[in-house]
């Protein structure tokens, strides 16, 4: 019994420590992005969770800036931080614009291999679906593996690897549907969304000291601290029902006539991680029903492929609803490891 108590005292020590750290984090980068608490969070969660994020909206929402602003908030890496790096997928880009080529080496007599921007700790993958396929799946290896192979030569990633791709709306003109294995690798998607009135008239009124905020961001966490707090979210408990029922979830979207490809169980890992991770940020060592439902939709969405928008408007709702009605007939507590 003593060791169950130093157990719990120490993950509720060790989550208090992480609380302190994401909350150092999310209150940095909200002096520069106003008004998107929600999206911070998930972005955060897909950060944590190991993962990465795609957002979709128009142009002119602050997507890029918070990129940036994250980037510029971690120290410990390329001059003292994080190395960012930014790539405009364009229609006339290459792979090896992002991978990095070899050259040869006049003084050595020899190729020397140059590495692209994908070498770095935040990329920013600004407007992806402007880019081909081919160009598009340059990513798949350094996103599932953090590692990219080059002949028959393979090089790691750095440690803290995280991607942020924006997209344009899918009817916007010049634009590349993303293929089901890229969109695989995204943990979360999210609609990064207009201002309310309120807060877009105060960024008006204070755009001056809002572009300063983001000259002056502070580097608040080092590299070492995120991947301790990736470290932290894997210990989060998850009840043994809150497994089924994303097995549950998961499994449904495999067996309903109006979906054409359901989720994988890639998927479902990636559901698992980002539950845990969520739940680290709201200040808990457990995942709940309410993480369940909030992240269903940013972590699975993306990744159905529907027959048609009516079916994509209710389906996923319909099978998150009979879930949460099988949950709240267990009446769940929470247990300790």
């Amino acid at each position: 019994m003593e060791n169950e108590m130093s157990n719990i005292e120490q993950n509720v020590l060790a989550t208090s420590g992480s609380v302190q750290n994401i909350e150092k984090l999310t209150q940095n980068i909200e002096q520069v992005i106003k008004g998107k608490t929600k999206q911070i969070r998930l972005i955060l969660t897909a950060l944590i969770a190991g993962g990465h994020i795609l957002m979709e909206d128009n142009p002119g929402t602050g997507k890029t800036v918070m990129a940036k602003t994250l980037a510029k908030s971690i120290t410990g890496g390329e001059n003292g931080q994080a190395i960012f790096k930014r790539i405009q997928f364009t229609p006339d880009l290459l792979p090896m614009d992002l991978i990095g080529s070899y050259i040869f080496d006049e003084a050595n007599r020899d190729f020397v291999f140059k590495k692209g921007p994908l070498f770095c700790n935040v990329l920013l993958a600004d407007e992806i679906n402007r880019a081909s396929p081919k160009v598009q799946s340059a990513l798949l290896e350094c996103m599932a593996e953090k590692q990219i192979t080059v002949g028959e030569t393979t090089f790691p990633l750095e440690a803290l690897f995280f991607t942020m791709a924006t997209q344009n709306p899918i009817e916007m003109e010049g634009t590349y549907p993303l293929p089901a294995a890229q969109l695989d690798r995204f943990y979360i998607k999210i609609h990064f969304g207009y201002v309310d009135d309120d807060t877009e008239l105060e960024i008006y009124k204070e755009y001056l000291d809002i572009q300063q905020n983001q000259q002056d961001i502070q580097q608040v966490l080092s590299i070492n601290e995120i991947l301790e707090l990736q470290k932290a979210a894997e210990k989060v408990y998850i009840h043994e029902e809150l497994l089924s029922a994303v097995r549950n979830i998961i499994s449904a979207t495999r067996n309903n006539d109006e979906i054409i490809l359901g989720a994988s169980t890639r998927s479902g890992i990636s559901f698992i991680k980002c539950l845990k991770a969520y739940a680290l940020i709201n200040g808990r060592d457990y995942v709940t029903e309410n993480d369940l439902q909030i992240l269903t939709h940013p972590v699975l969405d993306h990744r159905i492929l529907y027959r048609n928008k009516e079916a994509r408007a209710k389906l996923l709702y319909q099978i998150l609803d009979a879930e949460m009605d099988r949950l709240s007939k267990l009446n769940l507590t929470r247990k300790h490891q």
